[in-house]
Order: structure tokens, then C-alpha cells, then sequence
């Protein structure tokens, strides 16, 4: 589901303010100014029925502080079903800086199809009302009021609402929910205030408000906000263990067993020994023959497509995915259940159970039999591993509604081999040769299989100048069709100016060029202090360089070497110089194991100091001099 803003009962102020001539004007902050906008009101108000149909009247007053904001709330995009939904617009209108309001024109509302649906048919009633306000100019405000009414709930009889901040100020916010008396709504909340809720002619009205005029920066790495920010989840289902149910419920499909099904599986598989392998080999099938629709998870009727029709169709969204892959599997006679996770940068799941951008809203496939989990939607993923957005995360698995995790660590390698040869004008050749493992090889396997050659030439040149380099550069890759082994890039080419003839020069200790280890660390250091959990990615990492300097010059500095081992880290360096050559040898190796995803800003305070040695150590520099300077 994705967030949406609720709205204002300011409106009649407004009225007021414009029968009288007057310029409206509401008390801010002066940091609140400062932000490009701000939401002045905004009201939702649901009234949901025994069935899970509902209606949903929206009031939304936005200002544009600067500049800056009239992107902000110039346009409005409201999301609906048309086969389960209508939108009427009740009130749309602009009111500029000098107080003239302007009526939004029946021209200035449109319908547009969802852009996500990718033009498949069977998600084409996925669509958007687009309100475009009129004179919109810094100092602006808009106002929307708009009537929604869904006449089929996403889940029989049952409700579930997220809602998390947009992060500019708020003014004022409420969130109503009135449902029949018998149907208790549960609700976790963070920062959203819950009213006391009150029951009258048989329906039970739950009301929540908001204010935030402030918000902290979000750090560089950090999780998402949700994770540790405001949010609220409200539902009708009491436990997660019932939420599974009706997932499983609505997802018993007659064409699993259809012959057109069958006969592929056991095609694919014919000549497989195991199955691991059968299940890798209709992983792959569907990853690379279906096609993804990206539409979150509740957004429309949790219920996929019949099997049959999509392997008819060719693609499908998350729920199609795992539908027809467990078809393929159960047919090759092995264990599937569905699990329902949240992706994306968000750890733990609310307390009561719902779909929701930050909540449950994505479906993957557990392979019990395995001990694994296998997401085909995720086309650059290899069997065996799961993309990051997945790891570490909560996972309810259907069959029996059971609270799981998917793992917190998977096999991540990367070797490199760098040789730099300098010529006596002060340029170079180089070659480095990449061997990335685990996880990361299907990402870089997938990246440049689908590069046509003039992409694969841009890609070359981005990892040269990312390391700070200039000079000409050449990619090439082993082969790309394969899965289940390391991938190996090779970058060929030249350096520019990498020594001085006449003169000083400080060079780089390279052992890498981009996304080394350098990088690694580069990263984690982003930030000096941090107060948010952050991402924190285990890993072992090899670098081997050698370096060939000309007879025209004379090393007078090295590096020295280091061994550091920390709680978390296993950091090695080594430089051998050899004078009759000329050349340096320099090896890093470093190993993070951290064991989850999530670091705390404790465990980074902690581990800060020895980042900063091991970064210091991989900015170290070789001074050299011109021989005839020194003469």
C-alpha cells in the first residue's frame, strides 16, 4: 500500500479569509519556513463496512514555502482501482501569494494509467487521479478534498492502513477510522497520538493526530526512517498468524496442477540429479522468461493470478511470481510455501499485521527442503542468494502463519589483481582483473550482459574516474551466461600523468581501483557521528597490486605495514618494495563480519577508530623523485 497524506478542516477558514477579501495567513515556525513546504491541514476520515468496503473523504491544505515547494504541491496524484474503486474530486483550488484563488478546471483533473502496470493488461485498472493547481508560486497554498469508494476490500471483510510521514513539517494531521462496533481495530503507533476511541449507534470511531514541525537528517547508510521513526499501523487482524490465513486462503489455485505446467517442469528438469538443482533450473526458467510488473503488495486484491494464466501471459508481480514457480516446483515434487516480507531498508515489522510501504509488501518463496528462500522477481539475483533489500528481514511464511527471518548474512567475495606499469613520460598501462563471489556476482553478471557496447564503454570509464583517475580504459568480462560461479571483469587501459618526469610526486598505494576496499570503508565512514542504525555488509576482500616505477626516478617514501583484528574487522596490509625493479608489491585483505545487517551508532562508535586506521592505510601514498632532480 502505498502512504498516503491525509487532509483539512482548515477549508472553512479559508472560505472565511476569501469572503471577506482577506489574505489567509497561518502562524509558522521560522524553521518551518525555511523547509520548501509545508502541510497546513490534512484530514482522512475512513468509514469501513463489515465486508472491508469503505469510503474514504480526504481534506488536504499544502503551502509552498520557497521556490523549492511549488514541485511539492503543485500537482497531486491519488492512487485507485477502477475495477474496485471511484474518485470524485469535491474540491480543488489554488490560492496565490497575493490571496487570489483559482479554481482547478475540469481540464486540470486527469485520469492516467498507472505507470508500473508496464502495459500489462490484467494490471491495467491500477490508475491515477492527477490534480493540477493552477498559478502555483512560492507562497501558494492548495487545497484537495476528494470522496473515495472502494466497493471491494484488497481483503474480504478485514481493513489495514499504513501511513508514515512525508518528512516536511505538519502543521496538523488526523487519521479517522469508523467501524462497526464488532470489529476492533489494533493499532501500533510511533508519534501519532491515539484519541480515545468512542462507540455510538453500533460503530466505533478511532482517531489518531500528528504534529511534526522538525525532522532529523537521515544519515548516510542509514535504515529507513520507519525503522526507528514515526509511523502507524492500524488493522483488523488480531495477529499475524490470521494474516497469513487469508493469504493462504485466497491464494488456493486449481491450475497449479494444469498439464501446460506440468510437462514444463518436467522438461526443464528432465536431466537435473537433485532437487536443488530442479529448483535452481525453474528458478532461472521463470527469473529470465517472466516478466516483472512492479506493483507493492496490497495495493490491489491480495490474490494472484491463476498459474496458468501467467505462464500463458508471460509475466506477473510479486504474488504471480511465486504462484507459478511454486507450480513448477510442486510439480518437480518439491516443498514450496510463500513468505510475506517487507523490502526495503526496514528490519522489524509493526506489531499488528497489514500491508503497507514500510510493512508487509512483498512475497517471496521458502523452500523449506532447502533450508532457503528464492525471490525470482529479483532477475539479477542468482539461486542461492537473496538480493539485499531481503536479508535480515522478517518473514511470515503462510502455511501456518509462522514469524521467521530470512538470513542475516550471505557469502560475499572479492579479489583483485592490479598491475600498473609507469612509463618514463610519467603515464601508464594498467590491468585489473575482479573476481566478485557470492552474491554480488549475479548483479555484476546481469549488469553487463545487458549493456550494449556503448554502455559497457561508460561503465569502463565510471570505474577509472571513480578512483580518481584519468585516462582511457577497456571492459571485458567472462562468461556471462553462466550462474553459480564467481565473475570475473577485466579493466584494460591507460593512465594519464601517474608520475612526474621533473619533479615530487605522491602516488596513490592502489590496490583497487572502484568499490575496493577503500570503498568499503569509504562508506561505513560517511558519516563522523552517527545516531541511527545503519546498513553494515560482511564481506572478505583481497587486493594484490604491483606498481613499476621507470629507472628515471627514486622512491624516498613507502607505506608501513599494518595488522589490525577488532571485533569486527580482520585488516591486513603489506609493502615490499624491490629496489632492483623498481617495482612495489602491496597487499590488503580485510574481512568484515558483523553477523547481521543492522549496526547500531554504539557498535559505531566503537568500531570508528579502527575504520579510520584502515582508511588511512588505503589513502597511504609511495613519494617519488626525478633521478635528475636529485643530481
Amino acid at each position: 500500500m502505498t502512504p498516503r497524506r491525509p487532509s483539512t478542516f482548515k477549508s472553512v477558514l479559508l472560505a472565511a479569509f476569501l469572503a471577506i477579501g482577506l489574505r489567509p495567513a497561518f502562524p509558522a515556525d521560522p524553521m518551518e519556513t525555511e523547509q520548501p513546504s509545508t502541510t497546513i491541514s490534512d484530514v482522512h476520515v475512513f468509514t469501513i463496512a463489515a465486508d472491508g468496503s469503505l469510503t474514504e473523504d480526504d481534506e488536504t491544505t499544502l503551502k509552498a514555502n520557497t521556490s523549492a515547494g511549488i514541485g511539492d504541491i503543485a500537482q497531486r496524484y491519488i492512487w485507485f482501482d477502477k475495477s474496485t474503486s471511484t474518485v470524485q474530486i469535491t474540491d480543488a483550488y489554488s490560492i496565490s501569494a497575493d490571496g487570489t484563488r483559482h479554481d482547478v478546471a475540469p481540464d486540470q483533473i486527469r485520469e492516467i494509467q498507472e505507470p508500473r502496470s508496464a502495459g500489462a493488461p490484467t494490471f491495467a485498472d491500477g490508475r491515477l487521479k492527477a490534480v493540477i493547481f493552477p498559478a502555483v508560486d512560492a507562497g501558494s497554498i492548495v487545497h484537495l478534498r476528494f470522496h473515495k469508494t472502494v466497493y471491494k476490500s484488497v481483503i474480504p471483510n478485514e481493513f489495514d492502513y499504513f501511513v508514515e510521514p512525508s518528512r516536511g513539517p505538519v502543521q496538523s494531521q488526523t487519521l479517522v477510522f469508523d467501524l462497526p462496533e464488532g470489529k476492533p481495530l489494533y493499532a501500533d503507533t510511533r508519534g501519532y497520538q491515539a484519541m480515545p476511541p468512542v462507540t455510538h449507534n453500533g460503530r466505533t470511531r478511532y482517531e489518531f493526530t500528528y504534529r511534526a514541525l522538525h525532522y532529523g537528517r537521515v544519515e548516510t547508510g542509514a535504515v529507513g526512517y520507519v525503522q526507528y521513526g514515526d509511523r502507524l499501523m492500524v488493522s483488523t487482524f488480531p495477529d499475524y498468524k490470521s494474516f497469513a490465513a487469508s493469504y493462504r486462503d485466497a491464494a488456493i489455485d486449481p491450475t497449479a496442477n494444469d498439464p501446460a505446467i506440468r510437462n514444463l517442469a518436467q522438461s526443464l528438469t528432465r536431466n537435473n540429479a537433485g532437487p536443488r538443482e530442479k529448483a535452481a533450473t525453474l528458478y532461472d526458467w521463470v527469473r529470465h522468461n517472466i516478466r516483472y510488473v512492479s506493483l507493492y503488495l496490497g495495493q490491489s486484491a491480495a490474490v494472484p493470478h491463476k498459474a496458468a494464466q501467467i505462464l500463458a501471459n508471460r509475466y506477473g508481480d510479486c504474488k504471480d511470481y511465486v504462484a507459478l514457480y511454486g507450480a513448477l516446483l510442486s510439480a518437480a515434487g518439491i516443498e514450496n510455501e510463500p513468505a510475506l516480507i517487507a523490502l526495503g531498508s526496514v528490519y522489524t515489522l509493526p506489531s499488528v499485521p497489514g500491508y503497507g510501504a514500510a510493512a508487509i509488501n512483498h512475497i517471496i518463496t521458502w523452500l523449506p527442503g532447502l533450508n532457503m528462500y528464492a525471490d525470482a522477481t529479483a532477475s539479477s539475483v542468482e539461486f542461492g542468494y537473496l538480493p539485499l533489500a531481503e536479508m535480515d528481514r522478517p518473514a511470515l511464511l503462510i502455511g501456518d502463519g509462522t514469524l521467521t527471518r530470512t538470513p542475516s548474512t550471505q557469502p560475499l567475495s572479492r579479489d583483485v589483481r592490479l598491475q600498473i606499469a609507469v612509463a618514463p613520460d610519467g603515464s601508464a598501462a594498467f590491468s585489473s582483473q575482479v573476481e566478485d563471489g557470492g552474491w554480488s556476482a549475479g548483479p555484476e553478471r546481469a549488469i553487463l550482459r545487458h549493456a550494449a557496447p556503448q554502455r559497457r564503454q561508460q561503465i569502463a570509464d565510471t570505474r577509472l574516474r571513480a578512483t580518481g583517475l584519468r585516462g582511457t580504459a577497456s571492459l571485458t568480462a567472462s562468461d556471462l551466461d553462466a550462474t553459480g560461479t564467481p565473475v570475473t571483469t577485466t579493466l584494460r587501459g591507460t593512465i594519464d600523468d601517474v608520475v612526474w618526469p621533473t619533479g615530487t610526486t605522491a602516488l596513490p598505494a592502489l590496490t583497487s581501483l572502484s568499490g575496493g576496499i577503500a570503498s568499503q570503508v569509504e562508506n561505513l565512514l560517511a558519516e563522523r557521528v552517527r545516531t541511527q542504525p545503519f546498513v553494515c555488509m560482511s564481506g572478505n576482500f583481497n587486493e594484490v597490486a604491483q606498481l613499476g616505477l621507470p629507472k628515471t626516478v627514486r622512491v624516498t617514501d613507502l607505506p608501513v605495514d599494518l595488522n589490525l583484528v577488532d571485533t569486527f574487522f580482520t585488516y591486513s596490509s603489506r609493502y615490499v618494495f624491490d629496489p632492483a625493479t623498481n617495482t612495489l608489491q602491496t597487499e590488503r585483505h580485510l574481512q568484515a563480519n558483523f553477523g547481521k545487517q543492522v549496526c547500531s551508532p554504539a557498535e559505531f562508535a566503537a568500531m570508528q577508530p579502527v575504520l579510520k586506521r584502515i582508511e588511512r592505510d588505503t589513502k597511504s601514498q609511495i613519494v617519488v623523485k626525478s633521478i635528475s632532480m636529485t643530481n
